[in-house]
């Protein structure tokens, strides 16, 4: 898991000095170069910096973005986690291969994933999105697993076992979804179900 490093504040448009402490903080924190840093400015004008923006209320900018590793998985990183996918998708009646699929999308069943904009854990919920559904700790594979599942059903319900509507909800959220009344118009998010889709598919084939 990736330190989350603390807001800092900083003197409102004082870019020298912004670009000054970014090459501070990744000289004396290298954990703090394997991690993207954005900033946002609040009402007074004071600019804060952070590696995870966890508010959805604020606009963040990426100021800084980690070099990518992009590590394969082998047959048993996905095996291992078998049994705790069927046993919660046959509690919420969830096709286990779509669990699958969005797990594959989501983090590549990678338990420790943290996405730039903070989501977690293999189903990458956002920390409030775990609180709402009271996961503990969503780096812990179960309690991930239990609240991805239980806000896929949601989503299908919401959207009337639509899942291509249930996707771009999981991914952009429920509001986007009915605003546009359908997929956005966001790439990312079409994209998303793509994927998401192809997995299945091949999942279900297995």
């Amino acid at each position: 898991m990736l330190p989350m490093l603390p807001a800092i504040e900083i003197p409102r448009n004082n870019f020298i000095w912004i670009i000054s402490l970014l090459a501070l903080l990744l000289f004396v924190n290298p954990l703090a170069s394997h991690a993207d840093i954005y900033k946002y400015v609040d009402n007074k004008g004071t600019i804060h910096l952070t590696n995870v923006p966890t508010n959805p209320q604020v606009d963040y900018v990426l100021v800084y973005r980690e070099k990518r590793v992009l590590f394969s998985i082998k047959a048993n990183d996905v095996a291992k986690y078998d049994q705790i996918i069927n046993r919660t998708a046959e509690k919420y009646n969830v096709d286990p291969a779509l669990v699958k699929a969005v797990i594959k999308t989501e983090s590549n069943f990678n338990h420790r994933a943290v996405s730039p904009k903070g989501a977690r854990g293999l189903m990458q919920l956002m920390p409030s999105t775990a609180y709402a559904l009271q996961v503990p700790d969503s780096f812990q594979p179960e309690n991930n697993v239990e609240g991805g599942v239980k806000y896929l059903r949601y989503l299908m319900e919401l959207f009337r076992n639509d899942l291509s509507l249930a996707l771009a909800a999981y991914n952009a959220g429920e509001n986007a979804v009915i605003k546009h009344r359908g997929i956005p118009p966001y790439r990312e998010t079409q994209n998303y179900v793509q994927r998401v889709l192809s997995q299945y598919h091949q999942y279900r084939r297995q």
